[in-house]
């Protein structure tokens, strides 16, 4: 199927990105099967995404690949080149002799010789494998921001990805970055710092932005919320859809889950309609809830907050 999704593009002089303004997330809670995911990916290809969101802790990563060697094997993708894959280094990895390693082994999951963008997942570092949630604090520190940067800058480099960035990254650790970067990060996936990220020519990925029922990360409020559906009934759409599209006029790309045939179809159908000032206004004055934190997976520490 031919794609209909605007290319956006990333600002970064080192990367001369460009993606999908809209992409398909994976990561799941509790994780379904890799033959489901598998299925689904292929479907979503069929309905016209070409970007995809995984990482190594989310478990997709394999999936992803027999579902793009399967896309390339019946036609429905003529070549890898169509694609945008993003994934990312979880903070087991987080350590500069381990980040090469990491992505190696991202691609050997993702059956790929590249990827389109390779992000650090969290400002942190597990001393070790995570075997339960949330993570014991004695097993955390925040990372050593100039050599892992370092490490991911050679990844770019050596050719692994295009372009590299961040995920969950305040101003603050951003000002870091670019304070001692060769490469800027080229992307921060996350919900806030949106004018912070304009002005230092930082693409924004929201992710998650319906928020996720049953998860680690998410709850139902988003549906629940009167003033869009009163703005979804009156435009003739879902809230869904509203939401997407609130996310997609403020300039940034959008990364959202549904294994859903028809819901992924209608995430697609946003691009050719657009919001009022007036329902824009509403949807900016709702009150902002954060639902993805740092204590949302380890446990509490007031030291470690302060250092993010």
């Amino acid at each position: 199927m031919e794609n209909k999704v605007p290319i956006v593009s990333v600002v970064s002089s080192f990367s001369g990105l460009t993606m999908p303004a809209i992409g398909m997330g994976t990561a799941s809670y509790p994780p379904v099967d890799a033959g489901t995911l598998k299925s689904a990916i292929v479907e979503a290809i069929s309905a016209g995404y070409r970007h995809f969101d995984t990482a190594f802790i989310y478990g997709s990563e394999q999936p992803i690949g027999a579902a793009i060697a399967e896309a390339l094997n019946i036609g429905l993708i003529k070549s890898r080149n169509e694609l945008f894959i993003t994934s990312k280094l979880w903070c087991t990895y987080a350590e500069p002799d381990l980040v090469i390693p990491a992505i190696k082994m991202s691609l050997e999951n993702l059956q790929l010789e590249y990827l389109d963008l390779y992000l650090i997942h969290w400002p942190l570092k597990f001393s070790k494998e995570v075997s339960r949630f949330p993570v014991p604090k004695e097993e955390v520190s925040v990372i050593d921001i100039k050599t892992v940067w370092s490490a991911m800058e050679e990844c770019q480099l050596l050719g692994l990805t295009k372009a590299i960035g961040v995920s969950n990254f305040s101003s603050r650790k951003l000002e870091e970055i670019l304070s001692l970067a060769k490469i800027p990060p080229a992307v921060n996936q996350q919900k806030e710092l949106n004018e912070y990220c304009k002005a230092k020519g930082i693409h924004v990925s929201a992710h998650s932005p319906l928020g996720s029922k049953g998860t680690l990360w998410g709850d139902n409020r988003i549906f629940d919320c009167h003033a869009l559906k009163e703005i979804a009934e009156a435009k003739g759409k879902t809230i869904a859809q509203i939401c997407l599209r609130w996310v997609y006029e403020q300039g940034a790309s959008v990364i959202a889950k549904s294994f859903n045939k028809k819901r992924m179809e209608e995430n697609l159908e946003i691009f050719d309609w657009s919001l009022s000032v007036e329902e824009l206004e509403k949807i900016r004055v709702l009150p902002q809830c954060k639902i993805n934190s740092i204590g949302t997976f380890i446990e509490p520490s007031a030291e470690l907050e302060a250092q993010l």
